[in-house]
């Protein structure tokens, strides 16, 4: 990530208690101008701790509003990422700030790299609390080094020598429309794009969308060399639907016509137990802080996944997305791709 500073400062003393991420408790700051100073000339220190810990949390900076942190994101993430290939709702309050999601509270996210799934996608994210809830609505986030040390052995193979697979239907009704999605108005737009991303695209009978795309599930850390799992296998998997929710959704729609779905990369689906796994190895890698106002938290996308809590009360998240990164820069273990039946 690029950032700079014309000069060290103090180091930060860490703190990593068990189940939290590593924070720190910059000076007493009261202005926005005086943060974003002593931002700038901490951040070689804070990339040195961002790779080792992949999330790094910041406390109690003067951060009151949308304003004062796309202040700090200049600051510390001059180049940004574009939102690509959207799958879930957030609000875009301008200048490259969005809410953390737009789901309902009582929902849980389940843990993920953020845009996994494109050519191109952030490297690093942002986030920052300007309300807290009363109750629940962390961001949980887990080592993605530590999660492909945790995996049945079986499941690291099978994922490292395939990639895997994200297939979506586009739908008004049950999911993100195409011309949402892609923020497109025309097929011919859509089309393009697919090509140009190498995702397979299928207009049906009656006009709606299903698309495909092969990707790896395991990459390595362009500046620190460190292999990790990193794909959303796990949180588009049938089997992470609730029972009753996936039995009602399939006997609608079908399979084949689920908003999303995962599989391995030769196309063969994940088994519930596999599931399973995965996600318990997520939770051993999980750890989680409860937000307060003021709070900015920074994410190796690469190194960490994140989820979301459910909550309680109001919850005003925001993230920014930066420093791109091209999947062909991460010694991908297999290359991203059109499905083999669709190529």
């Amino acid at each position: 990530m690029s950032i700079s500073a014309a000069s060290e400062i103090v180091p930060l003393e860490w703190v990593v208690s068990p189940g939290a991420p590593a924070t720190a408790e910059p000076p007493a700051l009261t202005e926005i101008e005086a943060a974003v100073e002593w931002l700038t000339a901490a951040a070689p220190a804070l990339r040195r701790a961002l790779h080792q810990h992949g999330a790094i949390y910041l406390r109690g900076l003067p951060i009151t509003g949308v304003e004062e942190f796309g202040r700090v994101r200049d600051a510390l993430m001059p180049a940004r990422t574009p939102y690509r290939e959207k799958a879930t709702p957030r609000s875009d309050f301008g200048n490259g700030v969005f809410s953390s999601t737009d789901l309902p509270p009582a929902q849980r996210i389940q843990m993920h790299n953020e845009n996994s799934y494109t050519l191109t996608f952030p490297g690093l994210l942002m986030f920052a609390c300007l309300v807290a809830p009363p109750e629940g609505g962390a961001t949980p986030v887990a080592d993605c080094r530590r999660v492909l040390a945790e995996l049945p052995p079986h499941l690291e193979a099978k994922v490292r020598a395939t990639g895997w697979l994200l297939n979506r239907s586009y739908s008004e009704h049950i999911s993100t429309s195409w011309s949402t999605a892609f923020a497109a108005e025309t097929p011919l737009e859509v089309e393009r794009y697919c090509a140009e991303n190498l995702i397979s695209c299928r207009w049906q009978a009656d006009g709606h969308l299903r698309t495909s795309q092969l990707r790896p599930g395991i990459i390595s850390h362009p500046a620190t060399g460190d292999e990790a799992w990193f794909n959303h296998l796990a949180f588009w998997n049938e089997w992470a639907l609730d029972d009753e929710l996936r039995e009602t959704l399939i006997d609608e729609f079908g399979r084949e016509d689920l908003p999303f779905n995962t599989a391995l990369g030769d196309g063969s689906s994940l088994a519930r137990e596999e599931l399973q796994a995965l996600c318990a190895a997520y939770d051993a890698a999980t750890v989680r802080q409860r937000w307060q106002p003021g709070d900015l938290m920074l994410v190796d996308n690469i190194l960490c996944a994140h989820g979301r809590d459910p909550f309680r009360g109001d919850r005003k998240i925001v993230v920014a997305m930066g420093e791109p990164v091209n999947v062909l820069d991460c010694a991908p273990t297999v290359a991203p791709a059109i499905p083999a039946e669709e190529s």
